[in-house]
């Protein structure tokens, strides 16, 4: 099955370079040069997974993510510049799933695009998850892989891709601790390479998610210098 990726970016050069490398790959690809125009695409015509480029006229990628989220849990890949750290991590909290820096590989964006498309069917498939695609439920908390259901006392959480993994693998074993290096592996695989902070950027937004559904979960426990664990009770 082929997969539609959007591609959003002023610049025109880097539009036509990277479709060009991804409908060679068997992607087809639609092409946005600003936020204002791929949100009206977006909301229109959906797609598997979007490449937003931050710093954009009109509309930004910031702002663009913030209303695809209230619409959408689709795969998001920034595009950063090469210095600015504050972009990364302020997309990460905003709901990115990943990140690239400017200049990038073509090759590279290709393997991460390809990364988050394998995680997001093996979630719905049950591809190698300790719980298979059966609904996991921890206390009040209902994840259903098949379907990228998450639930807490009855109300809708929307996850990213990413969050959902990550989530997913702390409730596998509640009270045991995952280290990062773990959970890297849980929501990106081994052969994608991301720091602490990546990691630490998703639980923060995990825990956010969750406390605007109820403003005493406290379930996802920090220990510091070890990692994160699921706290069932």
């Amino acid at each position: 099955m082929s997969h539609t990726i959007a591609l959003v970016d002023d610049d025109r050069n880097i539009l036509t370079s990277v479709s060009i490398a991804l409908e060679a790959e068997g992607f087809k690809v639609r092409t946005y040069t600003d936020g204002a125009e791929a949100l009206r695409g977006l909301t229109s015509q959906p797609v598997d997974l979007a490449v937003l480029d931050i710093k954009m006229p009109r509309m930004d990628g910031m702002e663009l993510l913030q209303r695809l989220r209230k619409q959408s849990a689709i795969p998001v890949i920034f595009l950063t510049s090469k210095d600015d750290e504050i972009d990364e991590l302020l997309g990460l909290r905003m709901g990115a799933d990943d990140y690239i820096k400017k200049p990038f590989s073509q090759k590279l964006l290709i393997e991460r695009i390809r990364t988050l498309i394998r995680r997001l069917e093996a979630n719905a498939e049950g591809e190698g998850g300790v719980m298979g695609g059966e609904t996991m439920i921890r206390g009040e908390m209902v994840l259903d892989p098949g379907r990228h259901i998450c639930a807490w006392k009855g109300k809708a959480v929307d996850l990213t891709v990413t969050e959902f993994l990550l989530i997913k693998a702390l409730a596998q074993r509640p009270g045991h601790v995952k280290n990062r290096d773990q959970l890297i592996d849980a929501a990106y695989g081994e052969s994608i390479y991301v720091d602490d902070r990546t990691i630490d950027s998703h639980i923060k937004r995990l825990r956010k998610k969750f406390r605007d559904v109820d403003d005493d979960f406290a379930h996802i426990e920090t220990l510091y210098g070890v990692g994160y664990r699921y706290r069932d009770d």
